[in-house]
């Protein structure tokens, strides 16, 4: 078999200068799908994040992170509190509500904690880091007490049984 080589010519063009300085998105043409204009929002957020550096570089700032990035995680730990997963099989399910309930105040928590661990010269990375564990350190420290709330509960249950048995069936056991 021959083989045929194809060439791809690509042009790129600089962006406009009238539309440096501004945030505003360009109108849609007709063949610009709503879902290019909304990738196209998203770029632009992420521009107004960036800042320049003396240097001359950028850097991108990645806290406090948006409210669709916790909201993103408390979905996340919803699903995690309320499903079968690793933690469920160790430690048993909570019900959707209580998982919501549960994971939104873990959220908050661990959010105010890294929140108080911001630094002017951090990018943002070391205060996402304690976010992140501190989420993890609360689920666990949640799904354990939860845990052992249950079995202490389920362990005083047994103990009434046997002080209601009558005295035969306690000296066969």
């Amino acid at each position: 078999m021959a083989e045929t080589a194809e060439t791809i010519n690509t042009t790129v063009s600089p962006p406009h200068s009238k539309s440096e300085g501004s945030t505003t998105l360009p109108a849609t043409t007709p063949d610009q799908t709503s879902d290019e204009t909304s990738k196209a929002a998203d770029l632009k957020k992420e521009e107004s994040v960036a800042e320049t550096k003396p240097g001359g570089g950028n850097s991108l700032r990645i806290w406090p992170p948006t409210q669709k990035t916790r909201d993103a995680v408390l979905k996340r730990l919803i699903e995690t509190l309320s499903t079968e997963s690793i933690l469920s099989k160790r430690y048993g399910t909570l019900n959707s509500d209580e998982a919501s309930t549960v994971a939104k105040s873990i959220e908050e928590e661990a959010y105010g904690v890294a929140s108080n661990a911001v630094s002017d010269d951090d990018d943002g990375i070391k205060i996402l880091e304690v976010y992140s564990k501190e989420i993890s350190k609360r689920m666990l420290e949640t799904v354990k007490d939860r845990s052992a709330a249950a079995a202490n509960k389920e362990a005083g249950e047994e103990a009434a049984k046997d002080d209601e048995a009558p005295e035969s069936e306690k000296s066969e056991a």
